[in-house]
């Protein structure tokens, strides 16, 4: 695959800048999004709450598939990482109300934490592109 072939996108994110990674990877047919929390800038959205922090980070990185004119639709396969495992329940609601009309295949898993501790929510997807997009 060329480097032509591969399209990077930013979020503006300051971990971005100072780890060297983008939000989303475009290259073929995939679009892959990274490790994605509910902060924006340097405001926490739903500071103790994991449904709303888990609406919030998928939120965020369907933003980032829509710079390739993808939507939920396009998403195959969703990860979770949560920090307690009291949080599956909330998290897995947000994930229904977002995905259940598109069914990608999930993984849920429990991290011991987060850079940030007020994080319980981290999220990354990997979207499906038809060939002719862009």
């Amino acid at each position: 695959m060329t480097s032509e072939a591969v399209r990077r996108v930013q979020s503006g994110s300051a971990w971005e800048e100072s780890f060297g990674f983008a939000r989303a990877v475009a290259a073929g047919d995939r679009v892959l999004v990274a490790g994605t929390t509910s902060l924006q800038g340097d405001v926490l959205y739903g500071e103790g709450d994991p449904y709303e922090q888990a609406k919030v980070a998928f939120t965020n990185a369907l933003e980032a598939i829509a710079e390739f004119g993808l939507d939920a639709r396009s998403v195959v396969r969703t990860r979770m990482y949560l920090t307690h495992l009291r949080d599956v329940d909330e998290a897995g609601r947000a994930h229904k109300e977002l995905f259940d009309a598109v069914r990608p295949v999930a993984t849920l898993l429990v991290v011991e934490n987060f850079i940030d501790s007020r994080i319980l929510v981290e999220v990354e997807l990997e979207a499906y592109r038809a060939p002719d997009k862009p």
